[in-house]
């Protein structure tokens, strides 16, 4: 009996032993070392010879360069405020009272949420640009100018109702668990219902709301595509990295590493305010009498859907554009030739390596994300300790980086030997799984909490080995809490600009690559029909993922 004991324990040692070392070598190899060589380069330039701060000190004192970072700040602070504002009531209203429709609103939600942004700056182009068929309605028939939906405007427009589901998805789980009995307290009292949601409701679902509200930061201050279509001339730091490496007259990598590194300590700073917050103060509480849903009728239960719908269409309504779109053909004059399927047969004949190029990278990022993020959530989860930790910090690290910071730091490390990935399918697939791991990772280890340990111990103790257990009974265990995650990362995979459009080759080109350059190209019917098949694809996918899971699996 002991002989075999000591032999499972050696197993279990050899076994998780090597699975940390494989993991914390693929960390430094593809995170650490690409960010480490980017933090080397900053400090690098072509006009002063050895280590300088001229970057920096350029950055802080050029007025194009530091405008930027105000712009970036106000685009970003703006847009979280506003989501607030919509979410927080949206969210309020769901939980609270029967609202008409309530599944086919979540999944419009979701919708909103899922599909890139920088398609709903496509599409809000489209309806209110220059030549939009709304702006035209409007002059034509009513004679009513509208204003400019180009600039910080459109930018935050576009990120309001892109990314409100966020605030609502978090804040919207919060009420529904929120313990009655608080605000029942306060109502006896004699507070009124105002006073009891400012004084009780928000301020014990503070954590949530924040959470939604560093989500947004985050998008918002990672997004490229967004201010790169509907900016114009209004720049912000994913755009100015963007424009300092692949600048016509020559790519600055050191200036571009600089205002990497300037991005990274926005983002880190954000997460560290987020922290302090909600440390500040103590927000446990027992949830053994969740609020019961209040039974609206009449005009009542119409008044409180009515605003829920407004903005649920209002952030629906750039994915029906787009499909409607993508069935339009126009002359090269814009003149509407017709409504058939003339954009499938061109992007078909002239893209198809695009398309492929997309579900070949996910489909191989994805493979990837589920085994490693099992293997990383249980090391977090079951073998905690400092390598655990180590592990934890450098897998989510990436998760508050734009996508273009980490394509520039993919690019500074392994475009010259002895590695030499740049311009090859392997730089793409390493960093959707560098990018979207940590969604897989936290959904993995938020359902491993709630597992109990005993079934895998009493498999080891009939005799099955630490690794088969883990691939027999653990994983599969495992399985509903990663599915919540995997679909996310297989959702913005396929829909993955901000690295995509740093890392791509004319061979390794996707549908989100394509889309881009088919905008800049003003071809709005080939760029709305590879935006469909995007749209269409996670629709598909959020509904076989509801499908599985039967309701019972959330995606955040």
């Amino acid at each position: 009996m002991k002989a075999r004991d000591l032999r499972q324990r050696r197993l279990s040692f050899d076994f998780w032993t090597f699975m940390k070392i494989a993991i914390i070598a693929a960390l430094a190899l593809f995170v650490v070392y690409p960010f480490y060589t980017l933090i080397t380069r900053s400090v690098y330039s072509n006009k002063e010879e050895g280590l300088t701060l001229y970057n920096f000190i350029r950055f802080f004192t050029k007025s194009y360069y530091y405008t930027s970072l105000k712009n970036t700040a106000v685009v970003c602070l703006t847009a979280t405020v506003t989501t607030i504002l919509i979410g927080v009531p949206i969210a309020y209203l769901m939980t609270r009272y029967n609202i008409f429709g309530k599944k086919l609103l979540y999944i419009m939600i979701i919708m909103a949420l899922m599909s890139p942004p920088f398609i709903g700056a496509y599409s809000w182009i489209l309806m209110f640009g220059r030549s939009g068929f709304i702006t035209k309605l409007m002059l034509n028939v009513f004679g009513i100018t509208l204003p400019t939906i180009y600039g910080r405007g459109g930018i935050i427009l576009v990120f309001t109702f892109h990314l409100f589901p966020y605030v609502y998805l978090y804040t919207a789980g919060a009420m529904s668990s929120i313990d009655s009995s608080l605000e029942e307290a306060a109502e006896n009292l004699g507070s009124s219902k105002l006073r009891r949601l400012f004084t009780v409701t928000l301020p014990v679902i503070l954590p949530s709301i924040l959470a939604g509200a560093v989500m947004v930061f985050m998008t918002s201050l990672a997004d490229f595509g967004t201010p790169m279509l509907i900016g114009e001339g209004y720049t912000v730091l994913p755009v100015l990295v963007y424009n300092e490496y692949m600048s016509e007259l020559g790519g600055n990598a050191y200036m571009a590493s600089a205002l990497s590194v300037i991005i990274v300590f926005c983002s880190l700073s954000v997460l560290l305010v987020q922290k302090l917050i909600v440390e500040k103060r103590n927000y446990t509480m027992t949830a053994m009498r969740p609020p019961q849903v209040i039974e609206l009728h009449g005009l009542k239960r119409f008044l409180a859907s009515l605003p829920v719908y407004i903005i649920a269409i209002i952030s629906f309504m750039p994915q029906i554009v787009v499909v409607v779109m993508s069935f339009i053909q126009r002359s090269f004059s814009g003149v509407m030739q017709g409504i058939n399927f003339e954009n499938y047969r061109i992007i078909a004949k002239r893209l198809s390596t695009n398309i492929t190029n997309t579900y070949l990278f996910s489909v191989a990022a994805i493979v990837l994300i589920v085994l490693v993020g099992m293997l990383v959530s249980y090391i977090i989860v079951r073998k905690r300790g400092k390598v655990g930790q180590l592990i934890d910090l450098i897998v989510m690290f990436p998760y508050v980086i734009p996508g273009s910071v980490l394509g520039i730091g993919l690019i500074v490390a392994f475009n010259r030997q002895p590695i030499v990935l740049t311009g090859t399918a392997l730089i793409m697939v390493i960093s959707y799984v560098i990018r979207k791991l940590p969604y897989t990772v936290r959904s993995g280890s938020a359902f491993l909490y709630q597992m109990d340990p005993s079934i895998e111990e009493a498999s080891i103790n009939l005799g099955v080995s630490p690794m088969r257990t883990f691939f027999k009974v653990t994983a599969r265990m495992m399985l509903p809490g990663i599915m919540s995650g995997a679909i996310l990362s297989w959702i913005t995979c396929i829909n993955e600009l901000s690295s995509s459009i740093m890392l791509y080759s004319g061979k390794t080109s996707t549908i989100a690559v394509a889309i881009y350059q088919e905008v800049m190209r003003m071809s709005d019917g080939t760029a709305a029909a590879l935006a469909t098949i995007l749209t269409l694809t996670t629709i598909l996918s959020l509904l076989i993922f509801i499908r599985v899971s039967k309701g019972k699996v959330s995606i955040i």
